[in-house]
């Protein structure tokens, strides 16, 4: 029997935990926080009501993607069957709360487990090295839960920003690193790129980029690039306090623009639409596009991701930003329902909307 663990199995979960780990336990604290305040489903295997092995999952808003936080049979359990059963129930736990991907961590070593993982239709797509406490390395897998099948689409190199404020760059490097793999993919570049595309002041001081900027570094770097922004002013002009901070925005937006056209970046004053974006992505170029924050990490912040790919349910993202709680996997080829990116793809009272279409190399500028 599987059921969904309560309270009342603390005990039997500790002890289960405690005989079948030699290290990297679950403490008594972190089970009583994915039992009672977490964003999670912990599922029990008993028979004739002794708990034998249990599954945790995690979720997180907006990602729709559930990680698989630990699975673990007690060892008397070990040869009777109860794995298969216990990761399939926690397959559909997901589904349940409408996850389109479930990702796990596994040590490398562990035969057993990888073996269980893979035959139930769990794919490789990482590692991390130095995951355990005793070193090992940790093998990344997915299953996709959505009822299409995954797309073959090019997958896009990742890179996390390493500051708040470079999402902008950071997707930025992805597309361009994406169409050629002799881009330049470090925090030299990322910061350079931060220092040519900044437009916004932030509360914090330090500037946003913006879609002009973000084109003009790509286009200088030898890639063909295309703009939409649906409002013809300085993007989120309305986020920065105080007129004269407001103005210098202003100045370093027209600046930017006009040496956008007179580089001849191609300008589309409209928002580009989701059917436009699967006819880009389809075509090998990498959109990336102003989303808000507020769906992912409940913060109306503006962010950049790249798109790597769109099916008929989700828009497949890149998103540069790890955030609190989860994993740097989590945010790679992140799935977002297509009604739900539409949405997000917005930023501000103003609804203003931008994306940045990287191409080809158009050759030495």
């Amino acid at each position: 029997m599987i059921r969904q663990a309560t309270k009342a199995d603390l005990p039997a979960l500790l002890d289960i935990e405690a005989r079948a780990f030699s290290g990297d336990r679950l403490s008594q604290r972190s089970f009583r926080h994915l039992l009672t305040k977490a964003h999670a489903v912990t599922l029990v295997a008993e028979e004739g009501g002794v708990p034998l092995g249990y599954a945790s999952l995690l979720f997180h808003e907006g990602t729709w993607i559930a990680r698989l936080y630990s699975l673990a049979l007690a060892p008397e359990a070990r040869g009777k069957g109860l794995s298969r059963p216990l990761l399939e129930a926690a397959v559909e736990a997901a589904r349940a709360q409408d996850c389109a991907v479930l990702r796990l961590e596994v040590r490398e070593d562990n035969a057993a487990a990888r073996h269980l993982y893979e035959s139930a239709g769990f794919r490789r797509f990482g590692s991390h090295a130095d995951y355990y406490e005793d070193g090992a390395t940790a093998i990344r897998m997915e299953r996709s839960l959505a009822a299409a099948p995954a797309p073959k689409a090019r997958r896009l190199p990742y890179y996390a920003q390493t500051l708040d404020f470079t999402c902008g760059p950071s997707a930025l490097m992805m597309a361009m690193k994406a169409l050629d793999e002799t881009a330049a993919f470090d925090r030299r570049e990322e910061l350079r790129l931060w220092r040519e595309a900044t437009t916004i002041f932030m509360t914090a001081g330090h500037g946003g980029c913006g879609p002009h900027g973000l084109a003009l570094a790509a286009w200088r770097r030898g890639f063909e690039v295309e703009l939409f922004v649906n409002d013809e002013g300085a993007l989120l002009v309305d986020t920065v306090r105080g007129e004269e901070k407001k103005a210098v925005v202003r100045l370093v937006h027209d600046d930017m623009a006009e040496q956008v056209e007179a580089a001849g970046i191609p300008v589309t004053h409209g928002a580009l639409g989701l059917s436009a974006l699967v006819e880009r992505v389809a075509k090998g170029e990498v959109p990336i596009v102003l989303i808000s924050t507020w769906a992912l990490a409940g913060q109306k912040q503006p962010h950049w991701v790249a798109i790597s790919d769109i099916d008929e349910h989700f828009v497949y993202v890149n998103d540069p930003e790890v955030y609190d709680g989860r994993s740097r996997s989590d945010s790679i080829r992140m799935p977002i329902a297509r009604p739900a990116f539409e949405r997000m793809a917005r930023f501000g009272r103003g609804q203003q909307k931008a994306a940045v279409i990287v191409k080809g190399r158009h050759g030495p500028t």
